[in-house]
């Protein structure tokens, strides 16, 4: 299961692959790619793992880049 989300005002390239890493080293998600040109986080995570995994993303964001605010796209 996938989910887009639009991280508003990342701003900074270095902090958008850390915070993709990070979400990566993470057991329960398949997959999550950051796109910092488009400010884009693509979440892959099993279904009855999703709502774990977004919760586990949303720390990594906010201990990163505090300033910065995840949106469903």
């Amino acid at each position: 299961m996938k989910k887009i989300y639009i991280l508003e005002d990342l701003d900074c390239a270095n902090c958008a692959a850390k915070i993709e890493n990070a979400i990566n080293e993470l057991d329960i998600v398949n997959k999550a790619s950051v796109t910092f040109m488009t400010k884009k986080l693509v979440l892959d995570a099993d279904e009855d793992k999703m709502e774990q995994a977004i919760q586990e993303t949303v720390k990594i964001v906010k201990k990163i880049e505090p300033d910065v605010i995840m949106k469903e796209k």
